[in-house]
C-alpha cells in the first residue's frame, strides 16, 4: 500500500524556501550593517564570514529542496545528518557574524 503523503512534503518545500528568503534577507541587512560608514576590518570579516554561512545554507536548502520534489507520492528520504549538521552550522555562523557585526557598529 502506497503511503499518502497530503501536502505535507510541498509544506516542507515551502519552510525550507521560507528560511532560505529569511536567511538572505538577513545576510544582506548584516552586509549593509558592516559596510556603512566605511566598516572597520573586524566587520568586513564578520560580513564575509556571514555570507559564506549564507552560501553554505543555500546549498543544502536547494539539495534537500529537490530531495522533496522527487519523491514521486512516496516517502521523502530522510535528511542526512551531515546536511543537517552543515545547516546548523552555517546559521550558526551567521547568527555569531550577525551578533558580531551589530556589537561592533
Amino acid at each position: 500500500m502506497e503511503r499518502d503523503p497530503g501536502l505535507q512534503p510541498e509544506r516542507t518545500r515551502l519552510a525550507w524556501r521560507r528560511t532560505t528568503l529569511s536567511g538572505t534577507v538577513a545576510a544582506v541587512l548584516a552586509g549593509r550593517a558592516a559596510l556603512a560608514g566605511g566598516g572597520s576590518v573586524g566587520g568586513v570579516v564578520a560580513c564575509a564570514v556571514c555570507c559564506f554561512g549564507w552560501l553554505g545554507f543555500l546549498m543544502v536548502a536547494h539539495r534537500r529542496i529537490r530531495g522533496l520534489a522527487g519523491g514521486g507520492g512516496g516517502v521523502p528520504a530522510v535528511m542526512a545528518p551531515r546536511a543537517a549538521a552543515g545547516a546548523v552550522l552555517c546559521t550558526v555562523a551567521m547568527v555569531v557574524c550577525g551578533v558580531v557585526i551589530v556589537v561592533e557598529g
